[in-house]
């Protein structure tokens, strides 16, 4: 299959070193002229696009990048592969967005891809073809053969291709399709639709997360689970691929580069104590390293890894008054943060580089926010490995799709009636019904995420639905999450129908933070409020679409000082919130997103609307901080 394929430009061949088309003489690529673009993106070329290492906890030095220039064709779902290629993408960037060179969205079409790298085969080893995410259905050929397909678009997949790859030259090609506007709808999709406008954002589609190349022995750690708690407690249990007998695994802990302790295992589990730890927390992300070596009976080493970890332990506790309130290391804190898209003008789900995301982390930190919420969107391992160096506590969403309990409308919800009870609710279809097929997908989907996600101390709150979007059922969802991974909170619908499962009762309300104290169905649960706040300020020149309606909550402001002036209003709400036992804040949001004007910096990241200093001041005059 693809000989005939007809190749436009030859583009030149991947090192082993991960640096893409470093030799390109042709390049047929340019960023899309007269859009917005973050400073990060202006710096974006071919040669230096997320060259960073994609799974920080499970490294190996041994690992080669293939993004950069690629070839991509848009053709009819019907044809069995394109005549010729329209163009180059610059990968990891979805067709859609400006940083990709192309811009196009998808109309019921197939996106197809193809690239070439050279490789130094060995024989001996494992080859490991990883994709971090693509959009949403693919297959894959590797040199004419067909090595695997993948459906889910928000998270990482991996494939032995040992039997395709060859030394030297090869070929690789990636077939996509992506419904994301389907009239069954159940595609897991988040903010994404083809008419976005409001709180809903441009598709994307095809590949827009990192590919990558591992060469592993046979015999090596597939994966690795770390839980390790306030009082020292390291569990580690390994899942090992390929045929073995009896295999030794080493472990040693690190703490600032000086060993602390180690251990010995052949039951592929370690399971020890680490005196004097020190504890992981927002003041303190403090980071023990891992290096875990893999040998076989005479002692030869078949693979080694470093991963790391953090000693935290989560979970709630009473106050005088009764309120439930979370705690961390056993200590009660306040869950105080942003609702976080996590869209960009140029890369739309993808940031244009780990640098952008730095700077945006750098400046909730500095504003004061223990936490982000994570909002329908799955980010890339490394953005989670950076939460835990900096210090964040992260809600993460599952990705929201299907038909909602209206109908299929996603409208804006009644978070609950006071008057309703459950059962009552319970009548009134607060919950859509999914055909068994969807289900399972949005299972599957939930469970990667939380698999691949597990490992990282930041993440404290998993939430499955948000205001009823796809919500359906709410309990089988609840029941898996709470049995999965009892070591964190579970959310069940924040801002959505809430159902008497997991640890938290989440409300919604704009754009003034509002609970209804008395209901006594929310009692024995932590009580949050999900979002709230929303106000808006177009910065002049730093507006997305300027002719397009905007959108924000409530009415617009007529100055900059009216619009700080909310803020800080909303902020003493949620401090009055919180003396009446409200243990968390989620304020929309960190950035403008398309034509939603309501972030607190500007969609293209250069213009602070309220500076980290002025929030950090308002937050700790208010009381959310110390």
């Amino acid at each position: 299959m693809f000989k005939s394929l007809k190749l436009m430009t030859y583009l030149g061949f991947l090192v082993l070193s991960g640096q893409s088309w470093a030799d390109n003489k042709q390049v047929n690529w340019s960023i899309q002229k007269e859009v917005m673009l973050t400073q990060w993106g202006e710096q974006i070329t071919p040669q230096n696009a997320w060259q960073q290492y994609p799974r920080p906890q499970l490294k190996r030095d041994n690992w080669q990048n293939l993004n950069g220039l690629w070839q991509y064709a848009v053709v009819d779902r019907k044809a069995s592969e394109p005549n010729s290629w329209d163009g180059q993408i610059l990968v990891p960037f979805a067709i859609e967005s400006p940083l990709s060179g192309v811009a196009k969205r998808l109309n019921q079409q197939a996106l197809w891809y193809q690239t070439e790298f050279n490789f130094d085969l060995n024989s001996a080893q494992a080859q490991i073809l990883h994709f971090e995410a693509v959009d949403y259905a693919c297959k894959i050929w590797l040199n004419g053969h067909f090595v695997g397909a993948h459906q889910g678009g928000n998270l990482p997949f991996k494939l032995d291709v040992s039997n395709a790859i060859q030394q030297g030259s090869n070929q690789l090609v990636v077939r996509v399709i992506d419904d994301t506007d389907a009239p069954d709808r159940y595609q897991l999709r988040g903010k994404q639709t083809q008419d976005n406008r409001g709180i809903w954002y441009t598709p994307v589609s095809g590949i827009w997360q990192t590919v990558w190349l591992e060469n592993v022995n046979p015999i090596h750690i597939d994966s690795i689970k770390t839980q390790a708690d306030a009082n020292g407690r390291l569990n580690i249990k390994m899942n090992l691929a390929g045929e073995h007998q009896s295999v030794t695994a080493k472990l040693q802990v690190l703490f600032n580069g000086q060993p602390v302790t180690s251990a010995v295992s052949q039951t592929g589990e370690f399971n020890l104590k680490v005196d004097n730890v020190s504890l992981w927390s927002p003041a303190n992300p403090a980071l023990y390293d891992l290096k875990i070596s893999l040998l076989d009976n005479n002692n030869r080493v078949l693979d080694e890894v470093t991963s790391y970890t953090g000693f935290r332990s989560i979970g709630r506790q009473q106050d005088a008054k009764g309120n439930w309130q979370f705690t961390l290391n056993h200590q009660p804190i306040f869950h105080w943060g942003p609702l976080d898209q996590g869209w960009w003008p140029d890369g739309l789900l993808t940031p244009p580089s780990e640098a952008a995301v730095l700077y945006e982390m750098d400046y909730l930190k500095r504003a004061g926010f223990n936490m982000i919420r994570k909002h329908k969107k799955v980010e890339s391992r490394r953005y989670y490995y950076l939460a835990d160096k900096l210090g964040f506590l992260v809600w993460q969403d599952q990705v929201s799709g299907g038909v909602d309990s209206n109908g299929g409308k996603q409208e804006w919800p009644v978070w609950h009636q006071a008057s309703q009870t459950y059962s009552d609710r319970l009548k009134g279809e607060i919950e859509a019904a999914w055909p068994y097929w969807a289900h399972q997908q949005y299972m599957t989907e939930l469970k990667t995420m939380m698999d691949t996600l597990f490992n990282h101390p930041s993440i404290v709150v998993w939430t499955t639905f948000n205001e009823r979007w796809g919500q359906h059922n709410t309990m089988a969802v609840g029941e898996f999450v709470e049995q999965y991974d009892p070591s964190r909170h579970l959310n069940i619908a924040s801002g959505g129908n809430f159902f008497p499962i997991g640890d938290i009762a989440d409300a919604h309300h704009y754009p003034e933070p509002k609970f209804l104290l008395d209901a006594t169905e929310f009692d024995g649960y932590i009580k949050v409020v999900g979002e709230f706040g929303g106000h808006g300020w177009p910065v002049q020149n730093h507006v997305w679409a300027p002719e397009r309606e905007k959108m924000i909550y409530g009415n617009m402001p007529k100055t900059l000082n009216e619009y700080q002036s909310r803020y800080i209003r909303s902020i003493t709400n949620l401090a009055k919130l919180k003396q009446q036992g409200i243990s968390a804040g989620v304020y929309t949001q960190t950035s403008d997103v398309e034509t939603e004007i309501n972030g607190l910096l500007t969609y293209d990241r250069k213009a602070e609307k309220i500076t980290a200093e002025q929030l950090y001041k308002i937050h700790r005059q208010a009381g959310l901080i110390k």
